[in-house]
């Protein structure tokens, strides 16, 4: 099976807020411990807390968007969620399942200052050969880009807004 490349739009669109890291202006609401290199954010899916890094800031706030915002079930998100490709163990980011737990949506997450290139596409690409989730999202706290992937006619569309969890739904039914 050969693996189509994946091309990001030229623009980020708006509707995911602006995530910069270092946390001075959170985008949400989060519980902190620790300070300086220790300094931990509660995960509140995985019930417990983790490291605070760039990615991990990006990582909880994106979680949140797809909560808040576009109306995914708090218990269909999984987080670094575990999986094998090529007989490797591989972790996805970010997984939304449908209402029967199947991937609808996986998502990479990188820290701020780590653009979105080929590579990061590519990277989800080979993810979802396993996976098969209609539809890939990257975001790197500033910007986000998601696309629809009809596995049946091979075909890659972006998107101009992440789509709701219902709108997911809706277009990941077969025609």
């Amino acid at each position: 099976m050969r693996v189509r490349k994946l091309y990001p739009v030229p623009k980020p669109f708006p509707p995911a807020p602006d995530l910069k890291y270092p946390p001075d202006v959170p985008a949400f609401e989060f519980s902190y411990r620790g300070v300086g290199e220790s300094r931990m954010i509660l995960d509140p899916l995985r019930r417990k807390y983790v490291k605070l890094t760039p990615e991990e800031w990006v990582r909880q706030n994106f979680v949140q968007y797809l909560i808040r915002d576009r109306g995914c079930p708090r218990g269909l998100i999984a987080i670094e969620k575990g999986f094998l490709y090529l007989g490797a163990p591989c972790r996805a980011d970010v997984l939304v399942a449908d209402r029967r737990g199947r991937p609808l949506m996986v998502t990479e997450c990188k820290a701020p200052e780590i653009r979105l290139t080929q590579r990061t596409f590519d990277q989800l690409a080979h993810y979802n050969r396993v996976l098969k989730a209609p539809f890939l999202t990257v975001s790197n706290g500033a910007q986000h880009f998601c696309c629809r992937i009809d596995h049946e006619a091979l075909t890659t569309t972006f998107l101009d807004v992440i789509p709701s969890y219902e709108e997911m739904l809706e277009w990941s039914q077969p025609e």
